[in-house]
């Protein structure tokens, strides 16, 4: 059998050259270790386990380094950098980064992951024999994903999106429960790799979960308060904006659904920090007839 990528291997060495060892197996199959690639320990007289790759010029090679991922393992890696039209390099833990196939990721590319976001990834050969890195399918998630329980219900997590479309966004959370977010529970649709954190809504019954991104309601209307008064301060205390406004007034204006504005709002008046009148909105309490 020949000597194939992305596996770990013990080899022996055949003979040294300048720029290196060539190292062989039973079958007398040769791959060269180059001596930037030999890590402390290594004895030439002694049978040495390295790691198969490609190099830059697609030649087999070989690495005392131990890598991160092989065919069939999986583990997280971190995305390094992309190249237009082909997909993104992440981090195996060798001196050569792994192609991602832009196949192997999402169709927009907003969602697609950046530098510093991290996939679940396991090493494949194409038709060619070339190798990639290759995100994990839902069949692996599940593998690894743990069984949530009700008292989970309500309670904060961290975790990672590991996939993405038009239903909503797929994530693996620190706990390693399998994460269902509706477009409905963010504002911002997350990228394929993204670190999100919220709190779980729901916990079904096959110990998965869904979450949101939003803050609690009454966190959310403390933000949303906020930044109406401070826009409304910015104005010298009055602001042509009221419960009365067009819903795209309001979008444009604050990024807020008209709910959304008018439950600020409210708690802006119930405090006494603001009040309407004639569809405008001013600062303070409303002043008592004849004053």
């Amino acid at each position: 059998m020949e000597l194939q990528a992305g596996t770990i291997v013990t080899l022996t060495v055949k003979n040294e050259q300048e720029y290196g060892w060539f190292l062989m197996d039973e079958e007398e199959n040769s791959v060269l270790l180059h001596k930037s690639e030999v890590r402390e320990g290594f004895d030439p007289n002694e049978p040495v386990e390295v790691f198969l790759y490609q190099d830059h010029s697609g030649r087999l090679a070989a690495t005392m380094d131990k890598p991160l991922v092989t065919l069939g393992e999986y583990a997280w890696t971190e995305v390094v950098g992309e190249e237009i039209k082909l997909g993104v390099f992440v981090d195996i833990g060798i001196s050569k980064d792994a192609l991602v196939s832009e196949d192997d990721l999402p169709y927009k590319y907003e969602v697609r992951p950046i530098e510093g976001d991290k996939l679940y990834c396991t090493l494949k050969l194409d038709k060619n024999g070339r190798l990639f890195a290759k995100p994990a399918t839902e069949e692996k998630i599940w593998e690894i994903a743990k069984r949530a329980n009700k008292t989970d219900l309500n309670k904060g997590f961290s975790g990672i999106v590991y996939r993405t479309g038009k239903a909503g966004s797929w994530i693996i959370t620190d706990d390693q429960y399998r994460a269902f977010l509706h477009p409905t529970q963010r504002e911002d649709e997350p990228r394929v790799g993204q670190t999100v954190t919220g709190r779980i809504i729901d916990v079904h019954d096959d110990g998965s979960v869904n979450v949101s991104l939003l803050g609690r309601r009454h966190e959310r209307q403390l933000e949303d308060s906020e930044e109406v008064y401070d826009y409304l301060m910015t104005r010298g205390g009055q602001m042509p904006y009221s419960d009365k406004s067009l819903p795209e007034e309001i979008e444009k204006r604050f990024g807020l659904s008209k709910g959304a504005f008018k439950r600020a709002l409210g708690k802006l008046m119930k405090e006494g920090k603001a009040y309407q009148e004639d569809g405008w909105t001013y600062a303070g309490s409303k002043p008592k007839s004849g004053e």
